[in-house]
C-alpha cells in the first residue's frame, strides 16, 4: 500500500481534483481488476478507451483516477488525477509502486528483430551458472532462478514488469535479463525502468502490420537507445546497417560487436557443423554447442554484454562452452537412418534466411532440404510471398501451410504466400493446409541424410485458430512422425 501522493512522484501532472493523501491499495488499467482503495488509470488503447470504464471502476472500489480527459461527473470522495499521457504516467506510476525495482537490479533490455530471446535466455543461464540469482523475461517464458512464470507477451504490462522486478529482489536476484519488443517501446510499457544496459541485435521486415512502415519500426526501437541515461552502455551489432542509428544521441556509453566489421567486441567462425560453433572471441578459441552463423551473433552479443558487466573474461567463455540451444531456435533431433529434422521459430524473412543459410553451410553432400513453412494470420500480409520465395529458393522442397491463421482463413493466407512462388518453382512446391499432414508429408518423402526444416512457431505448443489455442508442438509431432516412418 502506497500514498496517492507518493506513487505520482515524476509523473507530469496537468490537474488534480481532490486529496492526494489517500493510501492506495493497487494500481491497475484494467478495469475488470479493479479493487477496494485501488487507482485506476484510463488508457486509450487500441481497440478500447479506459475512459469509458470510470464510472465502473468507481462503483468497483477505486478511489482514484488519472485520466487524459476529466469526466463530465465529478464525485465527491474520488480523487481525479489529469495528465497528457496516461500510458507514460502508466510506467512512472508502476515504477513507483514497487519501490523502482529497476534501479536496485542489474537490468539488461535486448531489442531487435531477430535474436532477442537467444540472448536473452543465454545470458540467463551464464549469470546463474556463474553463480548468481538472475530473473529473465521472454517470450518464452518468464523466470525467477528456479521459478517459471508463463509469458503471456514477449514485454509485460508495466505494472506486471515492476511486479516481477519486485519478486526478483525479493528471490535475492541481483540480474535481470529482458527481451524489450517494439510494440512495448510504442505503448510505453518499459517507461520509468532504469537499465544498465540495452543491446540490439538487427532489423528486419517484421511488425509492419503494426507499425505501418518500416522507418516507424526503426524509430521505435531507437527510442530505447535514446532513454538510457550517461551511466548505460548501449551495444549494438555493427554489421547491422541500423546498428549506427540505434546510437545516435544516445547518452549511454557505446559499444559495438560484429562478425565481418571494425567493433569493440569482435567473432570470427572457425568451425560450424551440426556439433556446433567453434569460434575466436578476442582472440580466444572456444567451442559452443550452438549451430550457425547466427549464433555466433547471438553468442558474441552474451560475451560483450557480460564482459560490459565487469565479468572475468576466461570464465565468461568457459561457461559458455557449456550452454545448450534454446528451445525451438533451431533445435534438431536425428533419426537412426541419418534423417535431420529441425524446428525454429524463424518467422521473418531475414530468420528463414538465416537458418536455410545456415544448413546449407554445414550440409556435407547432395542432402535434400525440405522446407514446411507458413505465416501467421492477423499479422503483416506483406512478408508472405516473400516468406515463400526465400523457402523455395534456399530449398530442395517446399510445403506451404498454416501457421496461427488466427481470426484468417488458413488457404487465404496460404494464397498469398503462393504469389512468391515463381514458375520454376512450382514443381518443387506442395501446399498443405493441415500443418500436423505437412509435417507428416515432410517426413514421408525424406531420406537418409536429407534435412526437414519446420519454421515458424519454435517453442510454441499450440495452434491459434479463431481466438481457441489448440495444442500443437512442432517437435513433439516431428519426433511422432520419425518414430513411425522408421518402422
Amino acid at each position: 500500500m502506497k500514498l496517492l501522493k507518493d506513487i505520482l512522484y515524476k509523473v507530469g501532472l496537468v490537474e488534480i481534483i481532490g486529496s492526494t493523501n489517500l493510501t492506495i491499495s493497487s494500481i491497475n488499467f484494467d478495469s475488470r481488476k479493479t479493487s477496494q482503495n485501488s487507482l485506476f488509470i484510463a488508457i486509450k488503447g487500441t481497440t478500447s478507451d479506459g475512459h469509458i470504464h470510470i464510472e465502473a471502476t468507481i462503483k468497483s472500489g477505486a478511489i482514484a483516477i488519472l485520466c487524459e480527459v476529466l469526466p463530465e461527473n465529478i464525485l465527491e470522495n474520488i480523487t481525479y488525477i489529469k495528465v497528457n499521457n496516461t500510458a507514460i504516467a502508466l510506467g512512472i506510476i508502476s515504477s513507483n509502486f514497487y519501490d523502482n525495482p529497476s534501479e536496485k537490479i542489474t537490468l539488461i533490455g535486448v531489442t531487435g528483430t531477430n535474436g532477442k530471446t537467444t540472448i536473452v535466455t543465454l545470458l540467463f543461464h551464464l549469470f546463474k551458472q556463474m553463480g548468481y540469482r538472475v530473473g529473465m523475461l521472454s517470450t518464452v517464458v518468464n523466470q525467477i532462478n528456479d521459478e517459471q512464470i508463463p509469458a503471456t507477451h514477449t514485454t509485460p504490462d508495466a505494472i506486471s514488469l515492476n511486479a516481477l522486478l519486485s519478486k526478483m529482489l525479493e528471490d535475492g536476484c541481483t540480474h535481470c535479463f529482458m527481451e524489450v519488443s517494439s510494440h512495448a517501446l510504442v505503448q510505453n510499457r518499459i517507461d520509468g525502468l532504469q537499465f544498465t544496459g540495452a543491446v540490439f541485435t538487427n532489423i528486419t521486415h517484421d511488425h509492419l502490420d503494426y507499425h505501418k512502415t518500416f522507418g516507424e519500426y526503426i524509430k521505435a526501437k531507437k527510442k530505447f537507445f535514446d532513454m538510457l541515461k550517461p551511466d548505460a552502455f548501449a551495444l549494438t551489432n555493427n554489421d547491422d546497417a541500423n546498428g549506427n542509428i540505434m546510437l545516435q544521441n544516445t547518452k549511454a556509453v557505446k559499444k559495438t560487436y560484429a562478425l565481418h566489421s571494425i567493433a569493440d567486441f569482435r567473432c570470427k567462425v572457425i568451425e560450424n557443423n551440426f556439433s556446433g560453433l567453434q569460434l575466436n572471441i578476442d582472440n580466444h578459441e572456444v567451442w559452443t554447442k550452438l549451430i550457425g552463423n547466427f549464433n555466433a551473433y547471438n553468442l558474441l552479443a552474451v560475451y560483450a554484454t557480460a564482459i560490459l558487466l565487469k565479468e572475468e573474461k576466461i570464465k565468461v567463455l568457459t561457461t559458455l562452452s557449456t550452454l545448450s540451444s534454446v528451445e525451438g531456435r533451431f533445435q534438431y533431433v536425428r533419426t537412426s537412418n541419418g534423417i535431420i529434422g529441425i524446428v525454429d521459430y524463424a518467422h521473418t524473412p531475414d530468420a528463414l534466411t538465416n537458418v536455410l543459410k545456415t544448413i546449407h553451410d554445414i550440409r556435407t553432400g547432395d542432402e535434400q532440404i525440405i522446407t514446411v513453412v507458413g505465416c501467421g494470420g492477423d499479422r503483416d500480409t506483406a512478408k508472405r510471398p516473400v516468406m515463400a520465395k526465400i523457402a523455395c529458393d534456399l530449398s530442395n522442397r517446399v510445403i506451404l501451410t498454416s501457421d496461427n491463421p488466427r481470426s484468417e482463413e488458413p488457404n487465404s493466407i496460404i494464397k498469398q504466400m503462393q504469389k512468391g512462388v515463381d514458375a520454376t518453382n512450382h514443381t518443387k512446391t506442395v501446399s498443405i493446409t493441415d500443418r500436423s499432414e505437412a509435417i507428416k508429408t515432410a517426413c514421408s518423402i525424406a531420406k537418409s541424410g536429407d534435412i526437414i526444416l519446420i519454421a515458424g512457431k519454435g517453442h510454441e505448443k499450440y495452434q491459434e485458430i479463431n481466438g481457441v489455442k489448440y495444442q500443437f508442438d512442432d517437435m513433439l509431432i516431428l519426433k511422432e512422425n520419425f518414430k513411425t516412418f522408421e518402422k
